[in-house]
């Protein structure tokens, strides 16, 4: 080390170390003209520029806030619009669901008509077939009586009946005999 410095380390240290309360007058007066001026410097040059940075970043702060609240207004909207879609939805939903059921009951209804209608027609068809077929019976037995009674009243007279006109007679007395009962 350097003897002068050594020098000033031992005046220092002779002189004790400073108190907080004791005052220096020089140190308090430098230290009020740096703060001062740099107090001017600051306010001319820096606070302005802190200030226009505070007022734009207020600006910002103050856009966001006000879109924002446009945004939050525009969900609540959207959501509002959301859940009246989806009643409608519903309900749509709903009125398809009774719409089905309505034809699926006029379908059925319609069906068992027709089925009904079927069954009836077949009813009446088969009643018809049966009263033809009677009828061809009746036809059919009544041809059989009479050539039954021609073989009785030819073994009765002798003789054989076949001409037209015994069979007309024949069928003349069966019809009235038909009738009266």
């Amino acid at each position: 080390m350097n003897v002068i410095s050594m020098m000033l380390f031992a005046e220092e240290g002779a002189a004790g170390p400073a108190s907080p309360f004791e005052v220096n007058f020089g140190l308090f007066f430098w230290t009020w003209l740096v703060f001062i001026a740099l107090y001017f410097v600051l306010k001319k040059y820096a606070w302005p520029a802190i200030v226009q940075a505070t007022e734009e970043r207020e600006r910002k702060i103050g856009e966001q806030l006000g879109e924002a609240a446009r945004l939050n207004a525009e969900s609540r909207t959207a959501l509002e619009e959301s859940r009246q879609a989806m009643a409608d939805a519903r309900a749509s939903a709903q009125s398809m669901v009774n719409e089905a059921r309505s034809a699926a009951e006029k379908e059925r209804t319609a069906v068992l008509d027709k089925a009904k209608q079927e069954q009836e027609e077949i009813l009446a068809r088969a009643r018809r077939e049966i009263s033809a077929e009677k009828d061809r019976a009746l036809v059919e037995l009544r041809r059989e009586a009479v050539d039954l009674s021609l073989a009785a009243a030819a073994k009765l007279m002798e003789s054989r009946l076949d001409s037209e006109a015994d069979r007309k007679f024949i069928e003349d007395y069966l019809d009235s005999v038909g009738n009266v009962h």
